[in-house]
């Protein structure tokens, strides 16, 4: 079976913001999510997700932004795919404190291209580990209306500096605090406790800024389902508990896709 085979549900294309080009994987109708997948790259149990948000009556985007759309993840996989990661400072800032990476500007524009062409009240964003502070640094464009950080990595590092930092800019922050009570909005973060990547203090940054506004799910961590090679850390992929429908991590699932549809009005 071909990788892609995951993925054959869906139609792609290419996305060119005037800087970078990008492939896409579109499927669903009605109002737009965008999940930005983790390391290593666009695997089938990101899809998984992906396709259980188009199921809800939504348009899911799916952009490849490193690693083989649709292959499986192994840890030896996942381990060269965040050594280049590191190594590509021109698109994803790793170590910044209070920077967001420079492929959100493109994310930004996807954001309003695609709220542009399936409508409803705006576009859903969830990202994922090495992306999952990207969905709130993209506030600053219009149409993001529905921000979830999913186990936001970033900026890694074990200093306590780099573990209460959010990677996100001071204005990006301050356009979301706006943003969340002149529309009256929210954001969603999702974590295991025992992460050491995710740290507590970096969820209390985010409580700190946003106060009640940030709904920060924070699980147990055996809720986790078991990954061979990997700890409690992936809540919508690795580690959620499928064959379970009242697992803590389904319900988790089913709460973003709530968020999702209130938010985008699917």
């Amino acid at each position: 079976m071909s990788d892609l085979d995951v993925l054959k549900d869906y139609t792609k294309f290419e996305f060119d913001d005037g800087r970078w080009t990008r492939t896409v994987y579109r499927r669903g109708s009605g109002p737009a999510v965008i999940v930005i997948h983790e390391m290593p790259g666009l695997h089938p149990l990101v899809v998984r997700f992906a396709n259980r948000v188009a199921e809800a009556g939504m348009t899911v985007f799916l952009p490849v932004l490193f690693g083989e759309p649709g292959r499986p993840v192994t840890p030896a996989y996942a381990v060269r795919q965040m050594l280049k990661g590191i190594c590509i400072s021109r698109e994803f800032h790793v170590w910044a404190h209070a920077q967001s990476s420079p492929i959100v500007d493109w994310l930004r524009m996807l954001a309003k291209k695609v709220h542009g062409e399936c409508g409803g009240k705006g576009v859903g964003a969830i990202g994922m580990c090495f992306t999952g502070n990207f969905a709130l640094a993209m506030m600053t464009e219009p149409a993001v209306v529905a921000p979830v950080l999913s186990q936001p990595s970033l900026p890694l590092g074990f200093s306590k500096a780099a573990k209460a930092a959010t990677g996100i800019s001071p204005d990006e922050i301050a356009c979301a605090k706006r943003r969340f009570e002149s529309e009256n909005l929210s954001l969603l973060g999702l974590r295991f406790k025992g992460d050491p990547i995710v740290t507590k203090e970096r969820f209390q940054s985010f409580k700190n800024a946003f106060g009640e506004r940030f709904e920060a799910i924070e699980l147990n961590d055996e809720d986790a389902e078991p990954a061979p090679g990997f700890g409690p850390h992936s809540v919508l992929t690795l580690n959620l508990r499928d064959s379970d429908p009242n697992s803590m991590t389904r319900q988790t699932e089913r709460r973003v896709i709530a968020f999702f549809k209130e938010r985008t009005g699917a």
